[in-house]
């Protein structure tokens, strides 16, 4: 980074004048000048070179009455400076003042990098293919169910499924994995992601105003233009700050030269300076380039902030509640055991029950699927079927005498039936082995239970020992019974938990913890928990590639699976408040300290700017300093096989293999 600095023309160029300058500015301390006719033509032409901008804008505040300007304030000094006989000042203050203003674009460009480069690298036009017949068409004018096809080296254009050709696909744009995605017939692939050296022809699945990418671009662009709390602070601040200390100045000549007859020069000196003090860059900067970077930091991950409130909000975190599965497990669930009942064969409760879920993205709904579809069972043909968020279905199965069939758990199906006590005594020890249990029922009966185990996945033992080890208090919230809840609790060492909760019920939860906590974190898919990471202070949903709901609610999103990235997230935001917090510490403090140098009348203005450039570049350079990769302080997996917590089940998963 500082490499780049100083590859800059125009930044070396600012140097190297300074450098010119300096030993004249040395000399001067002494008494030694050049001749007139020599030292005013110098830095005259140094002036006008290096500030015409500067004084151009300062005319242009000073007839528009914006005396808050800090341009206002520099030709202020400056003339003051040349008023004075004080050339070299005068020169030095213009090049340093153009140093301070290169550094603040530089901070500001290179810390929104990673997030502006990102708008720009948007996809314009796609190859449509219409019957072996390939033609160039705007983004914007290709619609869901075209063909287009995507050449070795080229941008995917929209969102949609590979119909044939296979190729590995860079989605570091979206998801921030580099290592690249193998896509063969059949997979989705996310427009703005980059093909490899294979050819690919791709259905179309979204226009490109509904796609994953757009959806990315209006995140990134909202992002941009939020500030955090601490920004907001410093920028009310300023407008007060800078027309005061105007004022301080004007008083700084006038009470000592007219009140007390002490000579106009000196004090002349000690106002000037004292208007230089009030430029207030070091400030202002102190807050957006550390958010930026931090943003720019985490969205090369894969980690998208929609603004600096959230970044702050993610340092202040005290509680984080966690959803169970595909959150802290791996939302695999397998069917562990089948148990029909009262005659009806399990080919049957199994037809019956996948064809219910048929239509249904639930994680169980698939594991029903493909348990079906392993066995070769055709699933039954079910009508009329309708959803009850969190309970289960209700349905009328065209195969099995057009009858009522309710699937989901004992509470709901026993809003329909009287469940016998020997199912429900069935249903419990399943339950206390830490099994999932759905049941289904028919008019007259219950046909049958079916039990699932999830695993836990790898990473979440190394994340709570995370959250644990930084003080945070730890909860899973799942819409799961109560017994795989607290399974999967005791087994990863959270702090509480509570199961079969309803998304109503999980935002009351949230809300509790704000209450007792002030700063909450919610974790979740971004499907079943959007109420709750709405509610909660910093929303983070998981997996959200393609995932709209996801992108429109949380407020942070991970478009990969990675888990470690929450505690990167939470370690970024911590770091990121230190960095805010020093840099205005350290803004205030020499603002101060030279403000009362100034006052006592020990302060000269070239002390004046190299003391407002000086912190900075402090302050851009440690804000950018959040900017670089920053190392897991996680440790490793445990060598313990039984600790390693991967099965929720208590069994050994291929996740177990690097254990044993």
């Amino acid at each position: 980074m500082y490499a780049e600095l100083l590859r800059e023309p125009t930044f070396r160029k600012l140097v190297l004048l300074l450098l010119l300058v300096a030993p004249f500015e040395a000399l001067s301390f002494f008494s030694m000048h050049l001749p007139l006719v020599v030292e005013l033509p110098l830095f005259l032409f140094i002036i006008l070179l290096v500030g015409r901008d500067t004084l151009a804008k300062g005319a242009k505040s000073l007839l528009q009455r914006r005396f808050s300007d800090i341009n206002l304030l520099m030709t202020v000094a400056i003339i003051g400076a040349l008023f004075l006989r004080e050339f070299e000042e005068a020169a030095i203050i213009v090049i340093l003042f153009s140093i301070g203003n290169y550094l603040e674009r530089f901070g500001h460009q290179k810390s929104r990098s990673s997030l502006q480069n990102l708008l720009k690298s948007k996809p314009e036009v796609a190859t449509v293919r219409v019957e072996r017949s390939d033609s160039q068409v705007a983004i914007a004018q290709v619609r869901a169910g075209m063909v287009v096809v995507v050449k070795p080296g080229e941008m995917v254009p929209l969102d949609g499924s590979v119909l044939a050709g296979r190729s590995f696909v860079d989605e570091s744009a979206i998801t921030g994995e580099s290592m690249p995605a193998d896509k063969t017939v059949g997979d989705d692939v996310y427009g703005g992601t980059l093909n490899g050296d294979g050819f690919l022809e791709i259905r179309v699945s979204r226009a490109a105003s509904d796609s994953t990418y757009a959806k990315i671009l209006q995140l990134t662009e909202q992002a941009l233009r939020d500030k955090s709390t601490a920004q907001q602070f410093i920028e009310r601040f300023a407008r007060y700050y800078t027309p005061a200390v105007m004022l301080l100045a004007m008083l700084l000549v006038a009470v000592p030269v007219l009140v007390l007859g002490l000579p106009f020069a000196v004090w002349l000196e000690s106002a000037l300076t004292l208007l230089v003090i009030a430029c207030p860059c070091a400030l202002v900067l102190s807050t957006p380039v550390a958010v930026f970077s931090a943003m720019g930091n985490a969205s090369r991950k894969g980690m998208l902030i929609k603004g600096g409130r959230y970044v702050e909000e993610l340092g202040r975190v005290k509680a984080v509640a966690l959803d169970k599965t595909r959150t802290l497990t791996t939302g695999d669930f397998a069917i562990t055991d089948i148990v029909p009942l009262n005659g009806v064969s399990e080919e049957e409760l199994l037809a019956c029950v996948a064809g219910s879920e048929e239509y249904s993205e639930h994680p169980l709904a698939k594991g029903i699927r493909r348990k079906a579809a392993e066995g070769g069972i055709p699933a039954h043909r079910f009508e009329n079927v309708t959803f009850h968020k969190g309970k289960g279905l209700m349905g009328t199965c065209a195969v099995c005498f057009d009858t009522h069939h309710c699937v989901g758990n004992l509470e709901f199906i026993a809003e329909e039936h009287l469940v016998p006590e020997d199912v429900v005594k069935k249903i419990m020890g399943l339950e206390k082995a830490g099994k999932t249990v759905i049941v289904a029922s028919d008019a007259k009966r219950v046909k049958g239970l079916i039990a699932f185990s999830d695993n836990i996945r790898p990473e979440s033992k190394e994340l709570v020992r995370f959250l644990a080890a930084e003080g945070l208090h730890t909860v899973v919230l799942s819409g799961d019974n109560q017994e795989a809840v607290k399974r999967v609790a005791d087994l990863l060492g959270i702090d509480e938990y509570t199961g079969s909760l309803l998304p109503e019920e999980k935002v009351e939860r949230v809300r509790a913890l704000h209450e007792r906590y002030r700063h909450v974190a919610m974790v979740g898919d971004g499907v079943n928990d959007t109420p709750a990471l709405a509610s909660a202070s910093v929303g983070i949903a998981m997996g959200a590639a393609g995932s709209d709901t996801a992108i429109e609610t949380a407020d942070v999103v991970i478009m990969n699976d990675r888990l470690q990235l929450i505690a990167d997230g939470i370690r970024l935001g911590r770091r990121t408040v230190r960095t805010v917090r020093s840099n205005i510490i350290l803004a205030a403090v020499s603002k101060a300290a030279v403000l009362a140098l100034a006052l006592a009348g020990h302060a000269n203005l070239a002390l004046a700017i190299f003391a407002d450039v000086g912190v900075t570049v402090a302050v851009v350079l440690n804000g950018l300093s959040l900017f670089g990769e920053e190392k897991s302080e996680t440790r490793a997996n445990t060598s313990d096989a039984d600790d390693c917590g991967c099965c929720a089940d208590g069994t050994k998963s291929a996740a177990c293999a690097p254990h044993e």
